[in-house]
C-alpha cells in the first residue's frame, strides 16, 4: 500500500468559501497553522506539555497563548475593549492547571481558528482600512493590521512551539 499523496499547503489550495479576497492569507495561515500544529502534537506526552527547555516558553503556553491572542486581536478588530473573562485568560496563559491537557488546549486552539474564520467572514472590506485602538492605551492601529497581525503571531507562535516540541521530544526519545 502506498502512503497518502500530502495535501499542498493551504494557501495553495485555493480561496476559502465567505472570506473576503483580501483576508484570504490570514485566514489560510491560520488554517495552516492549525495543521502544523496538531500534527507535531500527535501522541505529545502530556508530561512534556509544561516544560520549558533552556528556559523558553512551554509547549502548554503556547497553545493558551495563540488561542488568547487570536481572540484578543479579533475583539479589537470588531472596535471592542476585552472583557474582564479574556483578561482573566490572559493573566492565566502559562500556567498549568485543570482542564489543560494536550487536547483540551487544541480543542480550545481550534475553537479560537474556528470563530476567526467565522469573524473573517464576517468582516466588511469596507473597514480594513478604518482605525482601532489596541489595549488599555488604545494604541491605534487598523482592523487589517489587527488581522494580518493575528495570522503573523499565530505563525511565529507555531514555529517556536515546533522547536520546543522537537527538542522536548528529543531529551525523551519520544
Amino acid at each position: 500500500m502506498t502512503a497518502p499523496t500530502p495535501l499542498p499547503e493551504v494557501w495553495l489550495r485555493g480561496p476559502l468559501r465567505d472570506v473576503p479576497a483580501l483576508l484570504q492569507p490570514v485566514a489560510h495561515a491560520l488554517l495552516q497553522a492549525q495543521e502544523e500544529i496538531h500534527a507535531m502534537l500527535l501522541d505529545f506526552p502530556a508530561s512534556l506539555l509544561w516544560q520549558q527547555p533552556e528556559g523558553v516558553a512551554s509547549p502548554g503556553f503556547h497553545l493558551q497563548h495563540m488561542a488568547g491572542v487570536l481572540d484578543r486581536l479579533f475583539t479589537y478588530a470588531a472596535g471592542n475593549l476585552l472583557t474582564d473573562q479574556q483578561l482573566q485568560y490572559l493573566a492565566g496563559e502559562g500556567k498549568p492547571g485543570e482542564g489543560h491537557s494536550p487536547d483540551q488546549l487544541l480543542e480550545r486552539l481550534d475553537a479560537a481558528i474556528s470563530q476567526a474564520i467565522e469573524r473573517l467572514q464576517q468582516t466588511d472590506s469596507s473597514t480594513l482600512t478604518e482605525t482601532r485602538g489596541v489595549g488599555r492605551k488604545q494604541v491605534p492601529s487598523t482592523v487589517l493590521g489587527l488581522l494580518f497581525h493575528a495570522a503573523e503571531h499565530t505563525m511565529r507562535h507555531t514555529g517556536q512551539l515546533l522547536v520546543t516540541v522537537q527538542v522536548l521530544k528529543g531529551r525523551e526519545g519520544v
